[in-house]
């Protein structure tokens, strides 16, 4: 098509200078000319030529299809995407020129980060006055800050999970202390969920002490946690609540051949000779059971009360032994 010489045309290099995304249309929509920017995004050699509708489609205003049609429907403002299926959306302001040509100037919104990492662009695809890259600069960097912000907080959260559970953990045996049993024990009362409370204590413990040293006791301590964990169920709770005192509280189960079952597995596993050093250390252990039941209403006093009573009576027994009361009574 030729070019009236008389008829004033903008400079190509001054619209690419100050508005790198325009687009000038003849007026039947096909392409005049385009901004270097905007050139990157629809990626087409042929670009010269190409009718308006064939690059984009037209999101609003609703129904215009044509160049024609988006400027005499739109007010001048108007939003489009381009048919390459870059994924970046596209705002603009359009006007007729005197002379029937049409000239919109395009940007990406607040697709603009989208658009910057999906065609690489650089301050070098923006007019010196755009904001654009400032904006995305402060985006990124907002993000940034957001994602350390948010490791932080991760690591925080876990370091205090970690704290949390150091604080209720008896370091010597891995088992929970005595904390960590009375809030478990206190848990279940409030929730009137049966269970059955196992309070053990450790025989001859203090002559492994005096005879064959300290580290000989914690070894033992340390055998005795394992021997409960492997004895309980993951919903279970076994806690270490003194020097040789401990406390397996046993979840939904209140049937007592149950419980003793699991009492005289765990005193016949504690019996067993524990090699130390070169040497043997001998313990047994002594358990009362009591069972949530046993109290019309579950209190964590009165119920452990009841088991250090049962404890001592298995004791009084002979020791190595499980005892459960009868009643509160006896």
């Amino acid at each position: 098509m030729e070019r009236d010489p008389d008829r004033p045309v903008p400079e190509q290099a001054m619209l690419a200078r100050f508005m790198p995304m325009h687009l000038l249309l003849d007026r039947e929509g096909r392409v005049l000319g385009a901004g270097p920017t905007l050139r990157r995004m629809l990626q087409r050699p042929d670009l010269a030529g190409a009718r308006f509708e064939d690059l984009f489609e037209v999101r609003a205003p609703g129904g215009a299809v044509t160049a024609d049609q988006v400027l005499a429907r739109a007010g001048h403002r108007f939003r489009l995407v381009a048919r390459n299926g870059v994924r970046a959306g596209l705002r603009g302001m359009g006007e007729r020129l005197p002379d029937g040509r049409m000239l919109m100037n395009l940007s990406f919104g607040i697709d603009l980060i989208a658009a910057v990492r999906e065609l690489g662009l650089t301050d070098a695809d923006f007019v010196a006055t755009d904001l654009a890259m400032e904006l995305l600069y402060l985006a990124e960097a907002n993000a940034a800050v957001t994602r350390e912000l948010r490791g932080l907080n991760l690591r925080l959260e876990g370091a205090r999970l970690a704290a949390e559970e150091e604080a209720l953990t008896d370091p010597l045996t891995g088992l929970r202390n005595r904390r960590a049993a009375d809030l478990v024990l206190a848990r279940l009362c409030a929730a009137r969920m049966p269970f059955g409370l196992l309070h053990l204590d450790l025989d001859y413990f203090k002559s492994v002490n005096d005879t064959l040293g300290h580290a000989a006791g914690d070894h033992v301590l340390e055998v005795v946690g394992r021997i409960l964990r492997a004895e309980l169920r993951v919903e279970d709770c076994a806690a270490r609540i003194g020097g040789d005192e401990f406390l397996v509280l046993v979840v939904k189960r209140v049937d007592l051949q149950v419980l003793r079952g699991i009492a005289d597995r765990i005193i016949q596993r504690i019996s067993a000779p524990i090699p130390v050093a070169g040497k043997v250390a001998q313990v047994s252990a002594s358990i009362g059971i009591v069972r949530s039941s046993d109290l019309a209403a579950p209190d964590p006093v009165r119920l452990m009360a009841l088991a250090d009573r049962a404890l001592y009576a298995a004791k009084r027994a002979g020791r190595g032994r499980s005892i459960r009361l009868r009643s509160a009574a006896d």
